[in-house]
């Protein structure tokens, strides 16, 4: 997994730009993303994927440790839907790796 200065110095280096500026957008795209996927918007980037919100119905778990039945209230995630050439492209990388 990447850290956050990996990420940043990866995604500077690819942008042919400096650090400071390439945190500040990320920082922006993040905030945003986050802001419209809570008002239950779907944001959306051709050929990558879609962030949405999820949604999971209030259910009955078992706890692991007692075997007791539990109240799971119900909760909201957010959610990566992937586009159809990612797949292809994730797929394959896979493949080839074995």
């Amino acid at each position: 997994m990447a850290t956050k200065a990996e990420l940043i110095q990866a995604v500077a280096d690819r942008a042919g730009s400096d650090k400071k500026t390439t945190e500040a957008v990320l920082a922006a795209f993040f905030d945003h993303t986050a802001e419209q996927v809570k008002q239950g918007e779907k944001i959306a980037w051709p050929g990558f994927g879609a962030f949405s919100m999820g949604e999971r119905a209030a259910r009955k778990g078992r706890n692991p440790q007692t075997g007791e039945t539990i109240k799971i209230k119900r909760s909201r995630s957010l959610k990566l839907s992937t586009a159809a050439p990612m797949k292809a492209w994730l797929l394959t990388a896979r493949k080839r790796r074995g």
